[in-house]
């Protein structure tokens, strides 16, 4: 069970951190294996260095610990370069890699900017518009990655 930072009991912070109050596991921590998606899970941005380094200086550390410890990877300077039945093309460091994807999120930009979602939307494709390109006037890195991990877990 995930549940907001704000909203959680002691306990419930204690579990989601994998914290063993009795000592019986090495080193005071649970095992974390239900933590992990069944599903490869990239996080990618276009900034050179590590992701996420800008919103919240003091607390940023656990947003990237957190998806860590459920086993995204965490990737920055991406540059992506196209989409199709492979997957997601990037290039990473000037070398072509390929991510094969069936499903891939977008979260690009601080403009709401749709002409995409609606040629996808005119070929009959499922669109799912959220964080920035939703609402860009009020851009909260945290309500983008929160949206689209529910929207990774829907699908």
């Amino acid at each position: 069970m995930i549940t907001e930072p704000e909203n959680q009991t002691l306990d419930e912070w204690l579990q989601d951190w994998g914290i063993d109050k009795s000592l019986g596991h090495e080193g005071g921590l649970l095992p974390q294996a239900h933590y992990i998606s069944q599903r490869q899970v990239w996080l990618l941005q276009r900034r050179p260095g590590r992701v996420g380094k800008g919103p919240g200086k003091t607390t940023g550390w656990i947003h990237r610990k957190t998806l860590e410890k459920r086993g995204v990877e965490l990737m920055g300077g991406v540059s992506y370069e196209k989409i199709d039945d492979e997957g997601l093309h990037i290039s990473l460091e000037g070398q072509p890699h390929i991510l094969p994807a069936d499903h891939i999120i977008l979260c690009a930009g601080q403009e709401s900017v749709n002409d995409l979602a609606n040629e996808l939307k005119d070929k009959g494709q499922t669109v799912h518009i959220i964080g920035g390109a939703e609402k860009a006037g009020e851009l909260d890195a945290k309500r983008a990655i929160r949206q689209g991990v529910k929207l990774a877990i829907s699908l």
